[in-house]
């Protein structure tokens, strides 16, 4: 990518940043609320493309690091009354160690069995939340307490039940997200993802240590992930078994499928479509999943890289 079209790049994705702030004055209540919950499941599959659209792996065990960040800034605030702040962290820290110990034992596999192992470490974390039910309280969950849910900033207090708050606390997340994939991708690490993505043989006769080199990746996408999580029931207040679960994993892919892998802002575009396929098709039909399906395989066949992937391939060559 030349200098002109990066700078092209980064003003896009500013200007995209910028339209969200603003339509934080402009959506009624309900879509307000489901904007913020988009943001932050963007920010999940953000975490997902790093190590399948950039790096090329599949995983069918996401779930387990978006949970982990949820379970651990949920429980820790629940159960030991830790502030948000902190909360946060040790979801994110819960996010960067599972993913590196998983990373070190998934990694030696590659193709269908890396996809079968991550899948398989995942079901073992959601058996797990339903197993400590004493602290976890399984499919039923748990919901923190209003009080839990606010903090000090340099004496400036932050209230998570106010509407305003977690859309902009969302928001800020995205952007953050946003900037530190941007430099992962444009770094020397994120060219050696791409190599990797497109001949990992080949890479490692360069002299690659491609093993470390996914490890990174896999840490990287398991922490943002976590941190998805971790802001997930901080800003909602609610953490349960259904979000360790498979369907979870899946979600993440099909966002990134649909929006465009290896593209930054798929995971928002495939996150925002698919939510509102749904809540629309919901509206009119309990069969609203048979509607989403169609849709779905209609924009697959129309846009075989996804909506933006095949907007960059065909028309827009600098669109990051």
């Amino acid at each position: 990518m030349s200098g002109a079209d990066r700078t092209k790049a980064v003003l896009l994705l500013c200007a995209v940043i910028a339209v969200l702030f603003v339509l934080q004055f402009l959506l009624p209540e309900y879509h307000h609320l489901s904007m913020t919950r988009i943001m932050v499941l963007a920010v999940f599959a953000m975490g997902y493309n790093v190590l399948f659209g950039y790096t090329g792996l599949l995983s069918l065990g996401h779930a387990m690091f978006f949970a982990a960040g949820l379970y651990a800034a949920g429980l820790t605030v629940y159960h030991l009354e830790w502030s948000v702040p902190l909360a946060f962290a040790t979801g994110v820290a819960a996010g960067a160690v599972s993913s590196l110990v998983i990373g070190v034992v998934a990694l030696r596999t590659t193709g269908v069995s890396f996809m079968i192992v991550t899948m398989m470490f995942a079901q073992v974390a959601y058996l797990a939340t339903l197993y400590f039910t004493t602290y976890t309280r399984g499919d039923e969950g748990l919901v923190l307490p209003t009080a839990a849910r606010s903090f000090d900033v340099f004496g400036v207090a932050v209230d998570l039940t106010n509407p305003v708050v977690r859309y902009n606390i969302a928001l800020a997340l995205l952007a953050a997200t946003i900037a530190i994939i941007y430099k992962v991708v444009h770094s020397e690490t994120g060219r050696a993802l791409i190599a990797i993505r497109e001949n990992e043989p080949r890479t490692q006769m360069l002299g690659y240590n491609t093993f470390a080199i996914k490890l990174k990746a896999l840490v990287i996408s398991g922490t943002l992930s976590a941190a998805s999580g971790a802001a997930y029931v901080l800003l909602f207040a609610y953490v349960g078994s259904t979000f360790a679960t498979i369907q979870y994993s899946i979600d993440a892919l099909l966002y990134t499928l649909l929006g465009g892998a290896g593209t930054l802002l798929g995971p928002l575009a495939g996150a925002l479509m698919m939510f509102y396929v749904i809540d629309i098709a919901s509206e009119y039909t309990v069969a609203y999943l048979l509607i989403a399906g169609l849709v779905l395989i209609v924009l697959v066949l129309f846009f075989q890289k996804g909506v933006l992937g095949t907007i960059r391939e065909r028309w827009i060559r600098w669109l990051p």
